[in-house]
């Protein structure tokens, strides 16, 4: 680590034996006998996994992912003593407005790759040249290729100010945030923060609804299917999140063992993902990016950098903190920054406006739209990326 501030090239190699020891972990898979119900209600299903696996093992190719991301712009960077991947993307057009976009878990910035082409090539895309996004598209601390943090204490607010410091960095004095689900959090952080050069934030999970659940109303049809698909969530859909809030340690030496146990676990993160992606192998008839290729590259990527337990403390890190604010009567800072929201019918919980209001009063954008779901930008790039021209339209020249 010669210089802190130095920003490195990086550039994909996997060794050719660990994709070989990668097929041989698979095809040596240790199989559990059928579920007993026809639904997921026992969890991912035999006949998704074993052609998920036979996929992996015979047809699938992962020097096409690596040629993929190495066609992309893609640096490292130490911040705060971990080393920081990310992909920077700048558009051809010069008055673009920087975007950082964070992903999530079980996801990385596979899930992100779709939605470079329409925010930083517009008018390719049905856009305008005065829509275009300079994008920065960092790794999470301990996830894929991004340095495994060696202390406690990366919860959002740290993750927060170190996407700051990377903004500033790369020369952004002015830039926006976007996240979903675990980016959703960090981006909520960015936003709480307030760094100087922020001009606005969008989210596509409501994160802050788990911590005003008494508070959100539930008056109209809309709002109570909502709250019901929350209960239902967080009593029926919440296993991965507890277990990895609590003893990310012990899920963790499967993940790093079990190839096939791993793509189990990922898969196995919200109802409306999981069949679509159980769609695209059992029936060969995948929903937008979610395609075969796309979901291995995804989980090879994890399996490949030995990520999963590393990424999984996030959950053991965040649910500390928050636990610990409560308890100490702390209440998070207000935003300080313009909010916009899109609400994607298939997440986990499609959040109605007023609940949006509730966690982020003075709301600057809201939108429903008709598809999409919890992997928004994975699933509908094109989509994703009309509602951040939308919601970030208004920031553009400010």
């Amino acid at each position: 680590m010669s210089n802190d501030e130095e920003i490195r090239p990086f550039r994909l190699d996997a060794p050719e034996e660990a994709i070989a020891d990668l097929r041989r972990r698979i095809t040596a898979t240790r199989w559990p006998t059928r579920e007993l119900v026809a639904d997921r209600a026992q969890g991912v299903q035999l006949a998704t996994v074993q052609e998920l696996a036979r996929y992996w093992t015979t047809d699938y190719d992962w020097r096409a992912c690596e040629a993929k991301l190495n066609a992309l712009p893609q640096y490292t960077t130490y911040i705060d003593g971990v080393e920081i991947h990310f992909i920077h993307v700048r558009s051809q057009h010069e008055n673009a407005l920087p975007l950082i976009m964070t992903h999530g878990w079980p996801g990385s910035v596979v899930e992100l790759l779709g939605v470079i082409g329409p925010l930083t090539d517009p008018t390719a895309h049905g856009g305008r040249a005065e829509d275009a996004f300079h994008l920065v598209l960092p790794s999470l601390p301990g996830y894929g290729f991004s340095g495994e943090p060696t202390e406690l204490g990366w919860e959002n607010g740290r993750i927060a100010r170190a996407w700051a410091e990377l903004m500033g960095r790369l020369g952004y004095t002015r830039y926006v945030a976007q996240g979903g689900d675990v980016g959703a959090s960090v981006t909520d952080a960015m936003g709480r923060q307030g760094p100087e050069g922020l001009l606005g934030i969008h989210v596509n999970l409501l994160a802050g609804a788990l911590g005003l659940k008494d508070q959100l109303p539930a008056k109209s049809g809309q709002e109570r299917a909502a709250l019901d698909a929350l209960n239902t969530f967080m009593t029926d859909g919440y296993g991965y999140f507890l277990e990895q809030s609590t003893r990310p340690q012990t899920i963790g030496y499967s993940l790093l063992d079990s190839p096939v146990g791993l793509a189990a676990w990922m898969l196995d993160h919200d109802t409306d993902s999981y069949y679509k992606i159980s769609r695209a192998f059992v029936d060969g008839k995948p929903v937008g990016g979610l395609t075969r290729d796309t979901i291995v590259d995804n989980i090879t990527l994890y399996w490949l950098t030995g990520t999963g337990t590393s990424a999984a403390r996030w959950y053991w890190e965040s649910g500390r903190f928050l636990a610990a604010a409560a308890a100490a009567g702390q209440a998070p800072p207000p935003v300080t920054v313009p909010v916009g929201f899109t609400t994607f019918p298939g997440e986990i919980f499609a959040a109605p406006r007023s609940w949006a209001e509730t966690v982020y009063p003075g709301l600057a954008y809201f939108n429903e739209v008709d598809k999409g779901g919890h992997f928004a930008a994975w699933e509908e790039p094109d989509l994703f990326a009309t509602e951040m021209r939308a919601a970030f339209q208004p920031l553009q020249k400010s």
